[in-house]
């Protein structure tokens, strides 16, 4: 594809990208919080098996909480790791942590463990999004981080990525480039709308 080609699609993915998260702007607070209950409560879609490594991530502004989630999760006998950012054009550092350990503040203020958290790979990852299909891609922010670090670690193990947001975020079609990693569920407070193989 040449960069003339890829310039509409990368202008489309912006515009779903600001369309949805002005949608999930205007959500009231409460609306918010009742769906990341909804979720936590609703039925997983894998089974998470004792020391499980989940890999969750650390909310910005009005994007999904997925605490309420990983706190029943942790019941089920998850370990968890956070995403910290090393850079443009690197994928994400995905570092053990757990409830009640110290955060710190990373790239655009995003809470993250310290440098001493050491590295894992999860076998499951919740990966937030701005826009999602329900032929199982996802719209980030621009810079490709998850896309990376799900080809990476799909390179070594075998892993599930969940997509988790609100169902306002869905647009009819992602526009997908080679780089574009699929999801292999998508969950919302309306329920699981995409299961890779199961669509």
């Amino acid at each position: 594809m040449t960069l003339a080609e890829a310039k509409p699609i990368a202008d489309k993915k912006r515009e779903l990208r600001e369309a949805a998260i002005a949608r999930r702007d205007l959500m009231p607070p409460d609306d918010r919080v009742r769906a990341a209950r909804k979720i936590a409560a609703s039925t997983f879609p894998v089974a998470v098996s004792e020391g499980a490594i989940v890999s969750g991530f650390s909310p910005i502004k009005t994007e999904f909480n997925p605490l309420p989630l990983m706190r029943v999760l942790a019941k089920a006998g998850a370990r968890f790791a956070l995403p910290k950012v090393m850079g443009r054009g690197k994928p994400l550092s995905l570092r053990s942590w757990d409830f009640g350990e110290p955060l710190v503040s990373g790239v655009w203020g995003i809470r993250e463990p310290g440098p001493e958290a050491p590295e894992v790979a999860p076998d499951i990852l919740l990966v937030p999004f701005a826009a999602f299909d329900r032929a199982g891609y996802r719209i980030g922010y621009g810079a490709g981080y998850y896309d990376m670090t799900l080809a990476g670690l799909r390179a070594k193990k075998k892993i599930v990525a969940i997509g988790i947001g609100f169902a306002l975020q869905e647009v009819e079609k992602v526009p997908v480039e080679a780089h574009d990693e699929r999801l292999d569920y998508i969950l919302t407070e309306a329920g699981l709308v995409f299961a890779a193989g199961h669509a």
